[in-house]
Formats: C-alpha cells, structure tokens, sequence
C-alpha cells in the first residue's frame, strides 16, 4: 500500500471536483443544480473506475456497490456528501466520499473477499445551504426522510419537489431508496475535522466520539427608546446592554462545562438602531453545543434563569424561544476502537473527540451504528476557501480506512450498550 500515491490521487480527485461551481471566483456547489449534476457524474465514473457497480437514488445520492459475497450478503457503508455551502472548501465532504472510493479499489485490486459488501455513498443537502432543510438524502438513505420536506422552498421560490423534478428525479420513489436495516452493519465516514485540536496535538488523524446535540434559541429583549443625550445612566432600560450581558453570561456558562460546550451569539438585531436613541428592543440568537445532551439541557436552564435576573435587575422584558434541537448521537465505541487500531497500525495515536459539527452521521445512526474519522486541516479553518487537508494526511486516512476494512469482521453491535461488542 503505497499511502503517498493515495494522498497524490486524493488530492487530485479534490481538486477536480473543487473546479466545478456555479460561480467563477469560488466554491459554490449547492443540491440538485446542474453543478451538483456535472459533481454527481464524476463521482458515479470514479466509482466505475474503481470497480464498483453505480446507481443512483431518488434523492440523487450516488452509489458505489461492491458485493464480493453477493448482493444478498450484509453490507458496510462508507460516505459523505458532494455539496456545498457558498464560497466553500475543496475539502469539506467530498474528502470522505473520495477517501472511500480509493480504500474499496485497493480492496479490488487486492483481490480481497470479505464476507461483506461495502456500498460507498455520495449524498447530498447535507449543509443545507439551498433550502431549509439538512440532511435530506441521507435521511431518505437511513429510511427517516420527512415528506413535509419536499415542499421547503429555495430563495428562487423552487421547492424541493420540483428541484427533484427538474434533476430527473421521481419524488414519489424516495421510500426506495431506503436500505434494509437487517442488510446493513455500520457507516463509517471520514471528514476534515474542521477545527484546530489536531494540529495542537500533532496528529494526523483522530476518531470522533459523539456527534455533539445542538439548541438554538432566539432571546428578544425589550427595554424603553430614549434620547441618548437626556436620558440618565441610572435610570436607562436599554436592551442592548442588557442582551449584551446575557451574551456573556451564554459564554461563561459554555466555558465552565466539562464536556467541551461551545455557545456562539451569532447574531443581533438592534432597534431602532439609531445612533442618538437608547435601543428598545434587540433580538439575538444563540447557538449552544455539547457532546452531553443532559449538559446541554442544564446549561439552557442556566441560562435562562440568568437571561431573567439580568432583565429583572435592568427592568427590563425578555422572551426566550427555542426554534431548532438535535440530540447527540454518540459514536459506537466498538467502531472507535476499531478505527483507532486502524491508525495505530500506521504508527499514530488517534486522540479522540467530539464533532462539533452537524454530518450525515445523524441520519445514518437512525439505520446503523456510526462511526467517524476526523483528518487533519490547516489552522481548523473551514466553510471557507482557505480550508486546507495536506496530501500526506489523506494518505494516512486512506491507508487507515484499508486497514479497518481489512481487518473488520461482522461484529454484533448493540445500541443499548452504546456499541459495546455483544
């Protein structure tokens, strides 16, 4: 196995695939348009040219199919997603799905016959960044799509039923594209990590340990409009301060968390935003993460008990209203384990980690038990152009998903013990 031609061909995969947007200055390659087509075409040659058998769901998720012990025997799941969010990275994605291709055509060329299939997976709509849905191919895959979603609509008043439409797709065959539980092992997805811990610890590859839960709430805080010249400090109720205060309080209760919370204050809405007149009214969001779901719900009931005595203390009014909420979904430790053997075979420690990030992984783990490895990328930085995975990690996380499937036999994975081997 010769993981830096792996790294090379990866690289050059990554960047053929980066080339193709709906912009000529950047990355933008959303769901269902005729860039995602021209992306979906060249994924579906790579995996013929591999050695795998491809088709196409309902969904427009690509699939690479190689069944050595027949189509009737389980089946390993390998993949990521194709699409992007706009002025994207190359990397963000279309890493894994391309990681998986290469690991199955050693595999092929190896002459090796495992008592498995491996289907490799190349989905879309996972930023959901076109419509206001996420998710959605993968979902239609693990069998949990929502119909209500096929009629979300994009900025250009397209819903997702005709967008299907219009992509040569029948929306009424989604059901289709569900796999049988019983056919199915695990999903196993390699990504960019998508931030900076891996780089502090000098290390390549890592092995994720849960997908973290995610809230987000909308705080509107109220006060009185007022000249900003007239009116005394002491006898002020400016909303921004107080909004402003309760955003600090979000970050120290996200930094006093022992499972690595993030809170992000994304935005803010200031009225009437005048510079002479005391604000009256603010809207903020706020953007609370956690590996634990109990943290999580502990630290939203910090918080609001705080967001009330801050508005008591400023007399003034505030009205919390939660309008997203995913629960964590844990990583299978056997998968852990067996990924993280995988790098230690290659001569690397695999620190382990949360995912702070939304994947396909959410979905999937409604069908079967994931499992993540996480790859390196300059300075953490992501969603943006600058993103950045060297050939030689690539190299690594080829070699190491090789070595996992090599090495992988059918386990009994139990979701009661969290996938400890029954």
């Amino acid at each position: 196995m010769d993981i830096a031609a792996l790294g090379a061909r990866a690289a050059a995969m990554i960047d053929e695939l980066g080339a193709i947007s709906a912009s000529p200055d950047h990355l933008t390659r959303l769901f269902l348009t005729p860039e995602h087509r021209r992306a979906a075409d060249i994924v579906a040659r790579w995996m013929a040219e591999a050695g795998l058998a491809v088709s196409e769901d309902a969904m427009g998720t690509v699939r690479g199919h190689w069944h050595p012990a027949g189509r009737d025997a389980p089946r390993l799941l390998i993949g990521s997603h194709i699409d992007t969010v706009v002025n994207a990275g190359k990397y963000d994605g279309p890493m894994g799905v391309i990681l998986g291709i290469l690991a199955v055509q050693e595999m092929v060329r190896a002459g090796f016959r495992p008592p498995y299939g491996i289907d490799v997976l190349a989905f879309g709509d996972e930023e959901g960044t076109r419509f206001p849905t996420t998710l959605s191919a993968s979902s239609a895959v693990a069998g949990v799509f929502p119909p209500a979603s096929l009629a979300a609509v994009d900025a250009e008043g397209i819903s997702l039923r005709d967008a299907l439409v219009a992509y040569g797709k029948n929306p009424d065959e989604i059901p289709a594209a569900a796999y049988d539980p019983g056919k199915v092992i695990a999903y196993v997805e390699a990504h960019i990590e998508q931030g900076p811990v891996l780089e502090a610890e000098g290390e390549p590859l890592g092995v994720v340990t849960a997908i973290a839960g995610a809230s987000r709430l909308s705080v509107t805080v109220t006060g009185e409009a007022g000249h900003a010249g007239t009116v005394p400090m002491r006898m002020r109720r400016d909303a921004l301060l107080g909004a402003s205060e309760m955003a600090l309080a979000v970050e120290r209760i996200a930094k006093a968390d022992p499972h690595g919370m993030v809170a992000t204050v994304g935005r803010m809405h200031v009225e009437p935003g005048s510079i002479n007149v005391i604000p009256s009214r603010v809207v903020f969001t706020i953007d609370l993460r956690s590996s634990s779901d109990m943290s999580r719900r502990e630290a939203l009931t910090r918080f609001e008990r705080e967001a009330h005595r801050i508005a008591d203390q400023r007399h003034l009014g505030v009205v919390i209203s939660a309008f997203h909420e995913v629960a964590t979904v844990p990583c299978y430790r056997d998968l852990q384990l067996r990924l993280r053997n995988a790098v230690a075979d290659l001569g690397h420690r695999a620190p382990s980690l949360p995912s702070g990030a939304g994947h396909d992984g959410q979905a999937m783990s409604k069908l079967c038990p994931i499992g993540m490895l996480f790859v390196r990328c300059r300075n953490g930085v992501s969603h943006n152009p600058a993103e950045y995975t060297s050939p030689d990690d690539m190299g690594l996380a080829a070699a190491a998903l090789i070595r996992f499937i090599e090495r992988f036999q059918l386990p009994q994975l139990d979701s009661s013990t969290g996938g400890a081997p029954t």
